[in-house]
């Protein structure tokens, strides 16, 4: 039976996916349609509306430079009845991907969930990750709006729930274990997973514990496991032996995501994918380093870093250039060096 090139493109960091199908004939058919579904069920749109108020006017991928925010979102049992005061549903990992539909080039930000930043929800700095639980996606978008100065066009949201059970669905992917590890599962058990280093086939609970361990290096290296872990999933997902595991990944990602994006609107990110050479994206890192503000641990942002990673970004959204500083920070939008020890 002849077919039409077919693709599911899945992104999952930390528990961030977006799927895309090309419409075909039999099987592939099928999956269309069960990922349809999963779409309509997983939408959810903004209390802002679907145009960021960075934008003079609403875009589409089909026809225009866009962005999406990738939110992997930690609501655990452990996290959910903690008494650490940060509460539920922080954002474990935040990665921002922008597309330039002129020659479907991608561009990856990876944003550590520690960083010092502004959160307009609020009125006040503190942890990019605090943001979600102040005010959930909207707060969220907000934040790295105004970090990056950018606009956010679109989000995807998942847990971690739908991280491994979509690595599992997928037989594991292979992966080069930079270290010896012995870390927590999904369920805050101490040392469950153990890894050697070198290269192997990771399951879900391992890649978990690779793209959330902390204590091994830095939250920059954090940053550069996740987006490694992208590029070894989406390897996986576009090997001809993944097709009959398609099925159980949409419903992995169904039943933990939430998106402003239409199926429609998904399916327009194809072309970004399908070609000779297959997804690759420019990564990009913000630097700086860690330290102490009244006790508390936080990762400061390097200007320098900052400003080439906006200027980087508004780029290749073709965005005009704009002042550095930007509309919602206030007084305590930067902290005094005087205040921070490193």
């Amino acid at each position: 039976m002849k077919r039409k090139k077919t693709k599911i493109f899945l992104w999952v960091i930390a528990s961030l996916i977006l799927l895309t199908i090309g419409a075909t004939v039999g099987y592939a058919a099928f999956l269309t349609d069960k990922a349809r579904d999963a779409a309509s069920d997983s939408n959810e749109s903004l209390d802002r509306g679907d145009k960021s108020e960075l934008r003079e006017d609403k875009v589409t991928p089909r026809m225009d430079h866009t962005s999406v925010l990738f939110m992997g979102i930690d609501d655990s049992e452990a996290r959910d009845s903690s008494d650490n005061g940060e509460g539920p549903s922080l954002s474990d990992a935040l990665i921002l991907a922008t597309f330039n539909n002129d020659d479907q080039s991608v561009k990856l930000v990876s944003i550590p969930r520690d960083s010092y930043a502004y959160i307009p929800e609020v009125g006040y700095n503190d942890k990019i990750t605090h943001a979600h639980s102040f005010g959930g996606t909207d707060a969220t978008i907000e934040t790295v709006e105004n970090l990056l100065d950018v606009p956010v066009d679109y989000y995807v949201r998942l847990n971690f729930n739908s991280f491994v059970d979509v690595i599992n669905s997928l037989g594991g992917v292979e992966y080069d274990v930079p270290f010896d590890l012995a870390e927590q599962n999904s369920k805050d058990q101490k040392g469950a997973i153990e890894l050697s280093e070198g290269q192997q086939v990771v399951n879900g609970e391992e890649a978990l514990a690779l793209v959330r361990s902390r204590q091994y290096d830095s939250d920059l290296a954090r940053g550069e496991r996740q987006l490694s872990m992208i590029q070894a999933i989406i390897d996986k997902v576009a090997s001809a032996g993944s097709i009959t595991n398609y099925g159980s990944v949409i419903d992995s990602i169904g039943n933990n995501m939430k998106t402003n994006l239409s199926f429609s609107e998904m399916t327009s990110y194809k072309d970004y994918v399908i070609n000779e050479e297959g997804l690759h994206f420019d990564e990009m890192q913000l630097k700086g380093e860690g330290g102490y503000i009244d006790d508390v641990w936080y990762f400061h942002i390097d200007d320098t870093s900052l400003a080439n990673t906006k200027n980087s970004l508004r780029s290749h959204l073709n965005l005009e250039d704009t002042p550095t500083n930007n509309s919602f920070a206030g007084e305590d939008s930067q902290d005094d060096d005087e205040d921070y020890q490193y």
